[in-house]
């Protein structure tokens, strides 16, 4: 488990996007990272002003 970062959503916020998430997915092979990660990294960069590839370790790799 990765350490957890202010920018990051509670399960229950993240409840309420995730349809809207899912529902704009092409349909292509399965994911191999889950979209709560991927969302928090997203919200991580916004927050923080960092780069992609200067995410913290635990975060999906760019």
């Amino acid at each position: 488990m990765r350490k957890t970062y202010p920018s990051n959503l509670s399960g229950k916020q993240f409840e309420q996007i995730q349809p809207i998430l899912e529902s704009a997915r092409k349909r292509t092979s399965p994911r191999k990272v889950e979209l709560y990660e991927i969302f928090c990294a997203v919200l991580y960069v916004l927050k923080s002003g960092c780069q992609w590839r200067m995410l913290p370790e635990g975060f999906p790799r760019w």
